[in-house]
C-alpha cells in the first residue's frame, strides 16, 4: 500500500482546495475541447504514434469495405484533381497509409477505365491541438510528387463544423474519430443538475440522466457532422466512416459489449484508478466528478437516424464489426509478463486521454493517476484471462 503520508495528504488537499476555488476557470477546457483535445503527440512511449496498433487493426478490418466503396463510386473524368480528406487524422503511420491506400485504389480505377488520370490532393484535418508537425515529418522522405503521387495540406479545425468550401471534396474518410464528442454536455458539468455525473468519469453504467445528456450531445454532433459534409462533398462523392459503436438495439447505458469487455476496457480501469486516488485522499472527489471522458459509442440505429434526417447521402453499406483486443498468443505473453502488459495498457490509454487529463489535473496528479492505472492492470491477473472486444460501426455513403 503506497498511501501518502500525513504531510503529503495535507499538501495535496491544500493544493486541491485552491484548485477547487476556481473550478469554473479550470473547466474552460471541458467546454472548449477543441483547444486542448488531441491524441498525444510526439514519438515517446505514450504517444499516439507508438500506441495506435488497435486503431491500425480497426482500419485494416474496414479496408475491404473502403475498397468496395471506391470501386463503386462515380468517376469524375472532367476534374483536373481529386480531393480527399482524412477527418480526425491524428498522427502516425495509420493516417499516411490510409490516404495512400485511397489514392492507390482511385488511381487503379482511373488507369483502367479512363483516358486520363487526375492529380490527387490529400487534406489532413484535425483539431488545432493535433501534432501536425509529427504527421508532416512522416511525409518528408517522399515529398517529391514523383515518389508520393499526391499533394498534401493540413486543415486545423473541428469536423463538427465546416472545414472546406462547398463542393470541394470527392472522398472523405473519418476513421476512429467520430465517437469523440465536440464537448461534454453542460448538464453533466452542473452540480445542481440531475445529470451531474458524480462518482465516475464516463458514461457506461451511469444514471439515466447522464446517459440521456450524452446521447443528445452525440445526436447533435453527428447531425452537424453530416450537414457539413453534405455541403463539402460533391454529388456522387463518397463519405466513409469508421467509429467505435455498440451492437444493434443495445441500450446507450450499455456502451460496451459484454461483462468481460467492460471489466477490461481502458475507460473502466481509468475510472477505477481515479476512484482509488480519491479513496486514499490523494485527490479531491470533486476533481474527479468534474472530469468526464467525451466519448459515446453509437448504435447502428442512431447512425441510420442521423443519415435519415440529413437526407444528403445514400447509405450503401453499414455494418457492425467486432475487433478482439489481441490474439491468443499475445494474451499468453501478457500472462507471462503482467508488468509489461500493465505498462503497455497505461501507455495506450495515455495516448488518447493524457492531454485532457493533464489539462484538468496538471502533470503531478496525471502521473499518479496513470501509475495507479498501470498497477491495477498489472496486479489483477483475472483481467488477463478475459477477452476484450471493441465494437465498430462502418458506414459507406454516397452524396446524392
Amino acid at each position: 500500500m503506497d498511501s501518502p503520508g500525513a504531510l503529503e495528504v495535507l499538501a495535496i488537499r491544500t493544493g486541491m482546495d485552491h484548485k477547487l476555488s476556481s473550478l469554473a476557470k479550470s473547466q474552460a477546457w471541458a467546454r472548449e475541447l477543441h483547444r486542448v483535445f488531441c491524441m498525444q503527440g510526439g514519438d515517446t512511449d505514450v504517444s499516439y504514434a507508438k500506441n495506435s496498433e488497435a486503431s491500425a487493426c480497426a482500419i485494416s478490418l474496414s479496408k475491404p469495405l473502403l475498397a468496395e466503396a471506391i470501386r463503386s463510386m462515380k468517376l469524375f473524368e472532367g476534374e483536373a484533381s481529386l480531393r480527399i480528406a482524412d477527418l480526425g487524422c491524428a498522427t502516425g503511420a495509420n493516417t499516411v497509409s490510409t490516404v495512400e491506400f485511397v489514392v492507390h485504389k482511385l488511381r487503379e480505377r482511373y488507369e483502367a477505365e479512363c483516358t486520363r488520370v487526375p492529380e490527387f490532393e490529400a487534406f489532413f484535418a484535425d483539431l488545432p491541438s493535433n501534432d501536425f508537425n509529427s504527421l508532416f515529418q512522416l511525409l518528408l522522405p517522399s515529398f517529391d510528387v514523383k515518389k508520393r503521387p499526391y499533394f498534401v495540406a493540413g486543415v486545423p479545425g473541428s469536423f463538427y463544423g465546416r472545414l472546406f468550401p462547398a463542393g470541394k471534396l470527392h472522398l472523405a474518410v473519418s476513421l476512429n474519430s467520430l465517437h469523440w464528442l465536440s464537448r461534454i454536455p453542460e448538464a453533466v458539468l452542473d452540480r445542481q443538475s440531475p445529470a451531474w455525473n458524480n462518482g465516475r468519469v464516463w458514461i457506461d453504467g451511469a444514471k439515466q440522466e447522464v446517459v440521456d445528456a450524452y446521447a443528445a450531445q452525440s445526436e447533435e454532433d453527428l447531425d452537424n457532422f453530416l450537414l457539413c459534409r453534405q455541403s463539402e462533398i460533391v454529388e456522387g462523392g463518397v463519405l466513409f466512416l469508421l467509429m467505435a459503436g455498440r451492437p444493434s438495439l443495445q441500450r446507450p447505458e450499455n456502451q460496451l459489449n459484454d461483462e468481460d469487455t467492460r471489466a477490461k476496457h481502458p475507460f473502466t480501469i481509468i475510472d477505477q484508478a481515479w476512484s482509488d486516488l480519491v479513496d486514499e485522499g490523494s485527490l479531491h472527489e470533486e476533481a474527479r466528478d468534474m472530469f468526464n471522458i467525451p466519448a459515446y459509442m453509437r448504435s447502428i440505429e442512431e447512425v441510420k437516424r442521423a443519415f435519415g434526417k440529413c437526407k444528403g447521402f445514400e447509405i450503401k453499406s453499414i455494418e457492425y464489426l467486432k475487433l478482439i483486443e489481441h490474439s491468443k498468443r499475445k494474451q499468453e505473453d501478457c500472462l507471462r509478463d503482467p508488468v509489461s502488459y500493465g505498462r503497455a495498457k497505461a501507455n495506450l490509454v495515455q495516448s488518447g486521454l493524457r492531454p485532457l487529463i493533464e489539462a484538468h489535473l496538471g502533470l503531478t496528479f496525471t502521473e499518479k493517476l496513470f501509475k495507479r492505472f498501470e498497477r491495477r492492470v498489472s496486479e489483477d491477473i483475472s483481467l488477463l484471462h478475459k477477452i476484450c472486444f471493441y465494437g465498430l460501426i462502418v458506414v459507406s455513403a454516397i452524396r446524392k
